[in-house]
């Protein structure tokens, strides 16, 4: 459908503190933001209100069709977008039940599943770890199996927050190309939150600094 995210005007207020004011912009299709600022700027509750898992105090966040039309936020909305937490939710099950969860719980058929879970498990180099229990992974390969269950329902937005966190530079760079290579498949939409400028100036498309509340470009 070719999604765009409008967010328009919005404010966010902790303990009568101003954290987000009267914030605007326009993420367009099919590229990769990140979000730099320091400790406390916001970053997260900003990439979380644009991922509809939290509400602003102020101020709308529309999702809209290639025709301007804003979507309503019902399931099917949802089922577009994907946020990957710093510390990814593992469950006590294999790599390829980790991934194949989303899937699960939307009816695709056990082949299909199959289908998709090896691809996107091959994409993110842990196809060789797919049968091995998701809790003994490194914090890096965790980050990769998030970024792995994102994709797996082809979502036109992914939000990742801090994917480099607590993550060796092995990793770093691993994670450094799949998000490169994602962005030559023009697949979805990436929003990122980060603290790491070589990482940010790496992979990002446009790069949006948050300071007291506003987005500098």
């Amino acid at each position: 459908m070719d999604l765009k995210l409008i967010v328009s005007k919005i404010w966010k207020v902790y303990n009568n503190k101003p954290v987000l004011k009267d914030l605007s912009f326009i993420f367009d299709r099919k590229r990769i933001y990140v979000i730099m600022g320091p400790n406390g700027s916001g970053k997260t509750t900003f990439l979380k209100i644009c991922a509809l898992l939290e509400v602003p105090d102020k101020g709308k966040i529309l999702y809209c069709n290639s025709n301007n039309i804003p979507l309503a936020k019902d399931i099917n909305l949802f089922r577009k977008i994907t946020y990957v937490f710093p510390q990814v939710g593992i469950f006590n099950a294999s790599v390829f039940d980790n991934v194949a969860y989303g899937l699960k719980i939307r009816g695709f058929k056990k082949k299909e599943i199959i289908s998709k879970v090896e691809e996107v498990l091959d994409f993110v180099g842990l196809m060789h770890k797919k049968k091995q229990n998701a809790l003994t992974l490194s914090s890096g390969e965790a980050k990769r199996m998030g970024i792995a269950r994102a994709m797996v329902i082809n979502p036109e937005f992914i939000f990742l927050d801090e994917p480099t966190a607590f993550v060796d530079i092995e990793n770093v760079k691993i994670i450094e190309k799949i998000l490169l290579e994602l962005k030559e498949k023009e697949s979805s939409t990436i929003i990122i939150a980060t603290h790491d400028t070589s990482f940010a100036l790496k992979v990002g498309d446009v790069i949006l600094k948050l300071e007291e509340g506003k987005i500098l470009t």
